[in-house]
């Protein structure tokens, strides 16, 4: 069981997922609330393996007019931004025993597909301006995924997640496929398994370290994300859950845009349902799948979606 689900797992838990730019430059960030967590993401399997994920987000959102926002080196007023990722996440588990630890490492390649829009002033001064972009996002690469194993029932998972700038970007563009910036997130993973109610009970939280975007001395505060699950399984591999998120930036971004903001701190929170289905190709190679929706409940000064959909398929080798 363990190897099945660490499939869906692992590629979660080295993401801490991308977009556009947060209460942090851009509005968003890397994180979306909600898109963090899946299922058995606090294990790591004692079985080597390798391990493929493709992933779709599609993410739809917005900010109002009323509210400026820090992007590209300038001040908009309002945005609106749809996006679509595909993933692509090669995870290696290594063969280091049925002990209490155990170990992966994982390597993302990230493809993006950006529109925004926005004011670039008020009154008689409004122009409104609209941009696409797509190409290679910045990738992203755990070096060590470490898992430890209280109990067959209770499971942790510790990692960090790196980003690397990798992405074209333009600092007079409002879309990039790029944040122009280092991320480095710590990141702490728990599951908690009740097979008795055929149930199992996820989370995972983290904290996103920005390094300044040299292009617009933009600096982003660092960012606390938190996401939880329920899931209920049936004997048809079909499993039924909720999912909740929240998004909280850590004092205030700074620079001169951030400064004429004050600060632009920000935070938002998710909820919604997921449909997962687990099965084995040959009767050998697991493979998983999953759907979710999971709109902004909540938010301030961070783009509010009701169009956040996400599908991935992963096959364990």
């Amino acid at each position: 069981m363990l190897k099945r689900t660490f499939s869906t797992y692992a590629f979660f838990l080295t993401l801490g997922l991308p977009i556009v730019a947060h209460g942090t430059e851009g509005a968003l960030g890397r994180p979306i609330s909600g898109t963090g967590i899946t299922t058995d993401i606090g294990i790591v399997p004692p079985e080597p393996d390798w391990i493929v994920n493709l992933a779709e987000i599609y993410y739809d959102g917005s900010i109002s007019a009323s509210r400026p926002v820090p992007i590209g080196g300038k001040t908009t007023f309002g945005l609106d931004a749809q996006v679509s990722f595909t993933l692509a996440t090669l995870l290696k588990v290594w063969n280091t025993g049925p002990g209490p630890w155990n170990f992966a490492s994982s390597f993302t390649l990230p493809y993006a597909w950006t529109r925004a829009s926005a004011a670039l002033g008020i009154g008689s001064r409004t122009g409104g301006i609209t941009q696409d972009a797509s190409g290679l996002f910045d990738v992203s690469f755990t070096p060590i995924i470490a898992g430890y194993h209280f109990s067959p029932t209770d499971h942790v998972a510790l990692s960090v997640n790196i980003w690397a700038p990798s992405g074209k970007y333009d600092p007079n563009n409002i879309a990039n496929v790029s944040l122009n910036t280092w991320t480095f997130i710590p990141t702490v993973a728990y599951t908690k398994l009740a097979p008795a109610l055929g149930m199992e009970f996820d989370a995972t939280a983290g904290v996103e370290f920005y390094t300044r975007n040299s292009a617009t001395d933009y600096q982003n505060a660092p960012v606390f994300t938190l996401d939880v699950m329920a899931l209920k399984r049936f004997g048809n591999g079909v499993g039924v859950g909720v999912i909740a998120g929240t998004v909280q930036q850590i004092g205030d971004d700074s620079g001169p845009t951030a400064d004429k903001l004050n600060g632009f701190r920000g935070y938002d929170v998710g909820l919604g349902p997921i449909v997962t289905y687990d099965t084995k190709l040959g009767g050998k190679n697991p493979v998983s799948a999953s759907l979710r929706w999971v709109p902004t409940v909540a938010s301030k000064n961070r783009l509010s979606s009701t169009n956040t959909f996400m599908t991935t398929a992963t096959i364990g080798f």
